[in-house]
């Protein structure tokens, strides 16, 4: 195994369980890809996720490898409100967790009437794309026809006229623009793409399953932190006697009588074996010597540094936290259109969308008289803005604080200290082109947002993660590691969960 994310742990523990001996090689280290923990002074922080959406994915994952439960590993607290707005305007609102009926009536008496009925029929329709796709970009294999995923688009838009034309939806915007209609319900429908790292101007409608999975299912805390996530799965493979080498960078893949037969390190030593399962497809790529990686008329990898990243601010405040404060409350820009050219022009908009988690948790503060707060906004990668530039990241920085503001006012005063991370950052723990973050594979724009099979052209090979199907994100981390062992243990029949 290349790699210690969440995938691999999680494909890991499974082909233990299965009777495979496994080891895991991680070139950093530590364990967790993205999933990490930066602590200083008794305050701690996630760096990575925030808040784990679908728990069923790692609860399948402890069932299925031992007889602990997830619950009895870590806590998991529903997060409620699931989160508290603060529009361009300054309107407000706080969404109940998992509540069609609840975030109805809470965005009708924040936005006026009929705005949570136009919202409550969007989450309608995007549960028709969630059940059409769930199973072939969650629980399967990915198709070898996936051009039918490609073709079709999954999300029942409604029919729009426009002079003599009659239109449907074809991207989030679109669907912003002609169904919701409402500034603030825009900036809702929007922040749920730019979460992912997603431009809701060119993410398709099928995304409508991103802000549906949250509705339908809940987000969830993990207390401690969500490194505790992390913390949790790893000493899973431990117990299910998974090898893991820190500080062991893979330099290319052993191949043999046509098969994958182990790998090669930096130093010139070697580790053999019957079956070797790697991260991005792109980068396992550059260790396969000879021979392309996937079949003519496969999903290709996409590269990852045209994906974009985060910057995460980690502040250390004075002052204890307010007992009415939302978990997280999201903050949002005031021009959406130089936000989102920021993705592509490379200027940093004066007001950015920006998360606010504010855990309610005392293991990440040295007292009650202190508040560990993190701030995140999505930016482009390496490759369209120099992070390493000086005062780049401060700059981005002192932005998000500011924006920060409207919804905690005097932040700036309670500040007794700050940490800064960028794609630069991201780049260095999980070796990401430019610093990038995979979104979640997503039906229809010619198969544009669609990712590599598990499976490669090279027999014995196989890639997990959020380079590969079905993407990125911390549930579908842990459902391409089921489908890679699964793949592994019943071979090319292999049809996923039933």
């Amino acid at each position: 195994m290349i790699g210690a994310g969440m995938g691999a742990m999680a494909a890991a523990a499974r082909l233990a369980v299965a009777g495979h001996r496994v080891a895991v090689y991680e070139r950093t280290e530590t364990y967790g890809g993205a999933v990490r923990r930066f602590e200083r002074d008794g305050f701690s922080f996630d760096t990575g996720p925030g808040l784990l959406p679908l728990p069923a994915v790692y609860r399948d994952l402890f069932v299925k490898t031992g007889k602990e439960p997830l619950e009895s590993c870590v806590e998991l607290v529903q997060v409620d409100p699931s989160s508290h707005h603060v529009f361009a305007d300054d309107t407000r609102v706080s969404l109940p967790n998992a509540s069609r009926a609840g975030v109805v009536a809470a965005l009708d008496e924040a936005l006026g009437p009929g705005a949570g009925q136009r919202w409550g029929d969007f989450l309608v329709r995007a549960r028709e794309a969630w059940d059409r796709t769930r199973r072939p970009l969650l629980e399967e294999p990915l198709w070898p026809n996936w051009s039918v995923l490609a073709e079709r688009e999954p999300y029942p838009a409604v029919p729009h006229k426009r002079l003599l034309r009659t239109r449907r939806a074809a991207t989030l915007a679109e669907i912003g623009a002609w169904e919701l209609r409402d500034p603030r319900l825009v900036a809702l429908l929007d922040h749920h793409a730019l979460a992912y790292g997603l431009d809701p101007s060119d993410a398709p409608a099928s995304a409508a399953v991103l802000p549906y999975l949250e509705h339908a299912f809940g987000t969830w805390y993990v207390r401690g932190g969500m490194r505790e996530l992390a913390r949790a799965v790893y000493e899973r493979c431990v117990a299910r006697k998974v090898e893991f080498v820190f500080g062991a960078e893979v330099t290319r893949v052993l191949e043999k009588d046509g098969r994958a037969a182990g790998v090669e390190f930096a130093d010139g030593t070697v580790a053999e074996a019957d079956t070797v399962v790697g991260t991005g497809p792109g980068r396992l790529g550059d260790l396969v010597r000879g021979g392309a990686l996937y079949t003519a008329g496969a999903v290709e990898p996409r590269p990852e540094g045209l994906a974009n990243g985060r910057v995460v601010v980690c502040l250390a405040l004075r002052g204890a936290r307010a007992a009415d404060a939302a978990h997280r409350t999201v903050v949002h820009g005031r021009d959406p259109e130089s936000e989102l050219e920021f993705f592509t022009l490379g200027v940093p908009p004066e007001h950015p969308t920006v998360r606010i988690d504010r855990p309610d948790d005392p293991a990440l503060r040295p007292d009650d008289a202190h508040e560990a707060v993190v701030l995140t906004s999505t930016v482009p990668s390496l490759t369209r803005y120099d992070w390493s530039a000086a005062g780049a990241a401060d700059s981005v920085a002192d932005r998000m604080v500011t924006a920060a503001e409207r919804a905690m006012p005097g932040l700036r005063e309670r500040i007794l200290w700050r940490e800064v991370r960028t794609p630069v950052h991201t780049r260095e723990e999980t070796g990401s082109e430019g610093g990038g973050v995979p979104a979640p594979a997503l039906a229809s724009a010619a198969g544009t947002r669609l990712y590599p099979a598990n499976t490669t052209a090279i027999p014995g090979l196989f890639s997990v993660g959020g380079w590969s199907h079905p993407g990125g994100g911390l549930a579908h981390a842990g459902m391409s590691g089921a489908l890679v062992a699964g793949l592994i243990v019943e071979g090319p029949e292999f049809r996923g969960s039933q």
